[in-house]
């Protein structure tokens, strides 16, 4: 059962990864096609998504075999120590003011 939980939770870690490259590719397709639609320019759009794509399923399966795995990389993108040390130093600065 926890093995099922497991393998979800990095799926959905995987799918996060993927999302960031596919996104910036599927954005840049758009400002390429929309101020001037053409045939040509559509292609080239449909072009950057895919990179986009391959690209962000190429670096989360990467990821993923990693022996920490998606979760952990996704953990330590969004930590924020900066935010943790002022936290502990208004704490310490708020201790010696009692």
């Amino acid at each position: 059962m926890f093995k099922i939980f497991e393998y979800i939770i990095e799926a959905l870690g995987w799918l996060r990864i993927v999302a960031s490259p596919l996104l910036i590719g599927l954005a840049i397709g758009a400002v390429i096609y929309f101020p001037y639609p053409t045939t040509t320019r559509l292609v080239i759009g449909i072009l950057f998504a895919a990179i986009g794509l391959i690209v962000g399923v190429l670096w989360a399966t990467k990821i993923w075999r990693t022996k920490a795995g998606t979760e952990a990389f996704l953990s330590r993108i969004m930590s924020t120590p900066e935010l943790d040390k002022k936290e502990t130093s208004e704490t310490q600065i708020a201790g010696e003011k009692d």
